[in-house]
């Protein structure tokens, strides 16, 4: 969910072309030797350096180099898939349609009854409506479900045949964690998620799945770090997040995390001290904590550093350096898992 409005349509292009044409201003007339001295405005005696004002627009900078890339990525990504694709077909002596209806089509039948029931049980108490209600919706997002992993499996398979090399590289920035609620995972795993987000967000809630499922998939690889940026217009975000590390003090953090999200029904007073209560939580400690806004601070400085880095909405997710922002599928959040154990040359096999 957005904090604030988002950045013009046409305002990344307006701001990277101006910065490229500083940047071509400053190498045909004596750039110092430094860039970070160019001086580019003086008021008075006072001298206003790129230095100074890349600091100052550091956030938003990041956010437009992650645009960008992202842009380019899907680019990229269609007209190499697309590529793959017809000279499959080809080789299979088939249309495009009728090789991927063939090789994703097939491959991804409806959910049977069984499936949906199955899965309307283990996630009964987040959907919280009669199965009879939800069937359509849910068979229809299942078949998406299972649409998706078969084109995904499909085009990892041809881009393996094929040898495909990506030279395309990712922005990364740098984003302190000293202030996280709480992290799970080692802290020697190869990717490193930093989740900024709010309890009260609808969006963050959607996401907590795509969360579970990566961490389920890939195990000890994946260290996950939760960083509160409660958003002003959710009444009951700062409290939760006081109350989430107030658990913590007494060793039921994630416990107390999982709960608001399976529930963000109750999370004004009386909902916090019930799940405090039901987590067998000692009420007085927990309740002197909360009262006394003991973790105010290293929330505020949790925001800060959110968005000092660019975050201005939830969920925002930084995986090893590379920012995605929203409530994504577990899917894209893989994808760009995959990349990076690959670098690491890092198996990538199915965690147990």
């Amino acid at each position: 969910m957005k904090m604030q409005s988002s950045i013009a349509k046409f305002a990344p292009v307006a701001i990277v072309a101006a910065a490229l044409t500083v940047g071509a201003v400053s190498a045909g007339h004596g750039a110092a030797k430094n860039p970070d001295d160019t001086v580019l405005a003086t008021v008075g005696s006072m001298k206003v350096t790129e230095a100074q004002v890349d600091e100052k627009a550091r956030p938003e900078l990041n956010k437009i180099q992650s645009q960008v890339y992202m842009a380019k990525k899907r680019a990229l990504d269609d007209i190499v898939d697309d590529y793959l694709v017809d000279q499959a077909a080809k080789k299979a002596g088939l249309s495009k349609e009728a090789y991927l209806k063939r090789e994703v089509e097939d491959k991804a039948p409806p959910p049977t009854e069984k499936e949906m029931k199955d899965f309307y049980d283990q996630n009964q108490a987040r959907i919280r409506q009669p199965y009879d209600k939800i069937k359509m919706p849910l068979q229809q997002y299942m078949r998406r479900q299972k649409l998706n992993a078969a084109r995904s499996e499909l085009m990892a398979q041809l881009r393996k045949d094929a040898g495909v090399k990506v030279m395309l590289k990712a922005p990364r920035i740098e984003v302190s964690t000293e202030y996280s609620a709480g992290a799970v995972g080692p802290s020697t795993a190869p990717i490193t998620i930093v989740e900024f987000s709010d309890y009260q967000c609808p969006f963050c809630r959607r996401a907590e799945d795509s969360v579970k499922e990566v961490l389920k998939k890939y195990g000890d690889k994946v260290r996950l770090v939760y960083m509160d940026y409660p958003l002003p217009m959710h009444q009951y975000a700062l409290k939760a997040a006081q109350a989430a590390r107030c658990a913590g003090d007494q060793g039921k953090y994630w416990p107390f995390h999982d709960a608001m999200f399976a529930d963000q029904s109750k999370l004004d007073d009386a909902g916090l001290k019930a799940t405090a209560e039901k987590l067998k939580l000692d009420p007085k400690k927990f309740d002197e904590c909360l009262a006394s806004n003991l973790h105010i601070d290293q929330i505020r400085k949790s925001q800060q550093e959110g968005s000092a880095v660019g975050v201005d909405g939830t969920p925002t997710f930084v995986i090893n350096g590379r920012m995605l922002n929203g409530a994504q599928p577990a899917s894209e959040m893989e994808a760009v898992i995959d990349e990076e154990l690959t670098q690491q040359n890092v198996k990538t096999a199915k965690a147990n």
